[in-house]
């Protein structure tokens, strides 16, 4: 019998220190957006006794990622062509993976641009390109992967695969959103509608894999120090890709259902508050 936790969409705070290894001897991790500093800390923190695959453009030029996970206890990296826009090749990409290398234990989507929000509000085409990577491409990746690993075992297509013991696994999506998504504001409005959209996403999906072996992290970081941001001043409580990625290895290693993930932790109340602020205190705050 589940237990209410199991029952609801659990919310996990980061509120301590700490890197604490996730059980994945064995298990397939494939990180989506290869170069991410985010995606490779998390990916690092796994690695001890798994095969990683990093999926990103220019796979061959992906030695110092290798290196580290190497490095980290990984038990083989392998690299693979992924181009998140070309939502066509989606499908061939994740088939491909799972033809390869079996079940996917834990998949990460750590691809995403920040864009430039001025240049958005007079090129529609670049408003669209934001929207077309942070929420089109996500939904697309999200729906295949949730269809491949509910179905254990078995790929995109209908060939069943060989390693069959890893049918009664758990396995985990982690999703990385935003909290621009939580109440999208005048500074960034254009990245912050396609994160709304993908908590919305994500949210819904969460539900849809109530009850089977697959369980979806949705990891909603403020400010990060990084090099997307590079140039930016830093926002009040802002984090490290260092500490983004310790979160989200706890919340792997914690409870059976669905989390959503605050970092630091400090920003789910905070924006409790915001998002009852009236609109016309809103758009005075962040002109």
């Amino acid at each position: 019998m589940t237990t209410l936790a199991q029952d609801i969409i659990t919310t996990v705070e980061d509120t301590d220190g700490g890197s604490g290894r996730l059980g994945t001897v064995g298990e397939l991790l494939v990180v989506f957006g290869g170069r991410s500093e985010i995606g490779l800390e998390v990916a690092r923190r796994l690695a001890p006794g798994a095969t990683v695959v990093l999926a990103a453009r220019r796979p061959d030029d992906l030695d110092d990622e290798i290196a580290i996970l190497k490095q980290a206890g990984a038990a083989a990296v392998h690299t693979l062509g992924f181009d998140a826009d070309d939502l066509g090749s989606h499908r061939h990409v994740v088939d491909t993976i799972i033809a390869g290398h079996g079940p996917i234990g834990t998949a990460l989507l750590a691809f995403g641009i920040l864009g430039d929000q001025a240049r958005a509000e007079k090129d529609a085409g670049h408003a669209a390109a934001i929207a077309h990577t942070d929420y089109v491409a996500q939904v697309s990746l999200l729906t295949l992967l949730a269809d491949a690993m509910r179905s254990g075992a078995r790929g995109i297509g209908d060939e069943p695969l060989a390693r069959r013991s890893n049918i009664a696994r758990r396995s985990n999506i982690v999703v990385f959103s935003s909290v621009a998504g939580v109440r999208v504001r005048r500074a960034n409005y254009v990245y912050g509608s396609a994160k709304a959209g993908l908590d919305g996403f994500c949210s819904g999906l969460a539900d849809a894999l109530h009850g089977s072996r697959v369980r979806l992290v949705l990891v909603r970081p403020g400010f990060v120090i990084g090099r997307m941001t590079q140039g930016m001043s830093p926002a009040p409580f802002s984090s490290s890709p260092e500490q983004v990625a310790d979160a989200t290895v706890r919340a792997l290693r914690r409870g059976t259902g669905s989390a959503t993930v605050w970092v630091p932790w400090i920003l789910r109340p905070v924006f409790t508050g915001m998002k009852m602020m009236p609109q016309r205190l809103w758009r005075r705050l962040w002109r």
